[in-house]
């Protein structure tokens, strides 16, 4: 089955294998079998609560590791330090005997390659795969391994033979390191992503794959939507029948969802019209502006209406909501004559990942020198294609019967095409 996206001018064709449909993404994260050839050998973390020291975590995280087995062995990739005793438990196991005769290193970071000394120690004739990038990055890691006999570099379009599996290397750099390259077994049509497509959650728990999805990518890959539709353009031709990650599950059915919701993401357009109030708010007064803003916004549209307190709300949560959303409102106390620093993060971490294509609007609330409005503007200036919208609402401490005139004629904008 073939479905075309649109990327910029051109089409993305993409290949599908016969698979059932699902109302959103797959919710069995604990299905982790491919085929009797290529075993899922990475292991879950279920107790960690942050991931990269800054990601709230409410149900761990998976770390995936994958053994293919023909005339030659391949291990692709390693896992986290943490998880070290089972990833070698499971891949002891997987070989039943036999020694790997390489391994390929998708991505350098830390939670993916940790293990690469301990595999190298333990198999000194096992070759390592990766670009040249990948052993730049290598050296910096492991200045113990020698590399002098066992390096294979791989270029663009490269293909390793193992017997009946070919592995046919694709270089995606900046997604979201400069050495990731993606995997794609030819013969069982086999897409090995790297860190695309993954997800925040261990293994064994059941959801849907959209939100964790959506919050670790603009987390972490965000920053980087021109390198994403590369990639995406990259693996066109493909016939794609599973997807690989190097976090979450297995991706089986209903792949042309998946690849939709990573079009969308790296074109920073929104998913669905709706409009998503932010607010940043030190006493609970700006708080209560928001509120009312709300329901005069209700009072006039049927499109999702979503608040946010900043002071509570985990910021990644946050950002990915602002991703999601066509339209915001942005509104903030004042604080040391600048922005209180909940909604001023807030900014700066939409624009650390290239926020634009929006809709915003500004509120702000000041005792006697309101300053949070000229703040966020500023930082919103710095973002491509922001339409900001007039007008600037400004709230003297508490809310009165005359501010509902400015937040009545607010609402009216918001809500024009």
């Amino acid at each position: 089955m073939g479905i075309f996206i649109q990327i910029g001018k051109n089409l993305l064709n993409v290949h599908f294998g016969p698979a059932p449909q699902l109302d959103k993404g797959g919710k069995n994260m604990a299905d982790m079998k491919i085929s009797d050839n290529i075993i899922h050998i990475g292991a879950s973390h279920n107790d960690l609560k942050l991931f990269e020291s800054q990601y709230v975590l409410e149900n761990g995280m998976a770390y995936n590791s994958y053994l293919i087995k023909d005339e030659k062995i391949v291990v692709m990739d390693t896992i986290d330090r943490h998880l070290t005793d089972k990833w070698i438990e499971n891949l002891d196991k997987a070989l039943e005997g036999r020694i790997p005769d390489y391994l390929v290193v998708s991505h350098m970071e830390p939670d993916h390659a940790y293990n690469m000394g301990i595999l190298a120690s333990k198999y000194p004739n096992m070759k390592i795969v990766g670009n040249q990038i990948t052993f730049n990055l290598l050296a910096n890691f492991f200045d113990s391994i020698d590399l002098t006999a066992r390096k294979v570099v791989v270029m663009e379009g490269d293909v390793l033979d193992i017997g009946k599996h070919k592995l046919q290397f694709f270089m995606t750099p900046m997604v979201h390191w400069p050495e990731v390259m993606m995997t794609y077994e030819q013969t069982e049509k086999v897409l090995f992503s790297a860190d695309a497509f993954g997800k925040f959650g261990s293994l064994d728990v059941e959801e849907e794959w959209d939100c964790e999805a959506r919050r670790y990518y603009f987390g972490i890959v965000g920053k980087y939507g021109e390198q994403v539709q590369l990639a995406l353009k990259k693996l066109s031709n493909l016939e794609i029948e599973t997807i690989c990650p190097l976090h979450g599950p297995i991706l089986k059915e209903n792949l042309e969802y998946y690849i939709n919701k990573y079009n969308t993401w790296s074109k920073y357009e929104p998913e669905e019209e709706g409009i998503y109030i932010a607010c940043s708010s030190i006493y609970g007064n700006t708080l209560n502006v928001v509120k009312k803003l709300e329901e005069i916004l209700k009072q006039k549209t049927n499109k999702k209406i979503v608040v946010a307190d900043l002071t509570t709300e985990d910021w990644a949560e946050a950002i990915e909501d602002a991703f999601r959303y066509s339209k915001l409102v942005v509104a903030s106390s004042s604080y040391n004559l600048g922005i209180f620093p909940p909604m001023e993060h807030f900014l700066r971490h939409l624009k650390d990942r290239n926020y634009q294509k929006r809709t915003v609007a500004i509120i702000e609330n000041g005792s006697w020198a309101p300053s949070a409005g000229r703040g966020m503007k500023s930082i919103l200036s710095e973002m491509k294609d922001i339409k900001i919208v007039e007008p600037l609402v400004t709230i003297k401490s508490v809310m009165k019967e005359n501010d509902m005139e400015n937040l009545e004629k607010l609402a009216e904008e918001l809500l024009k095409d």
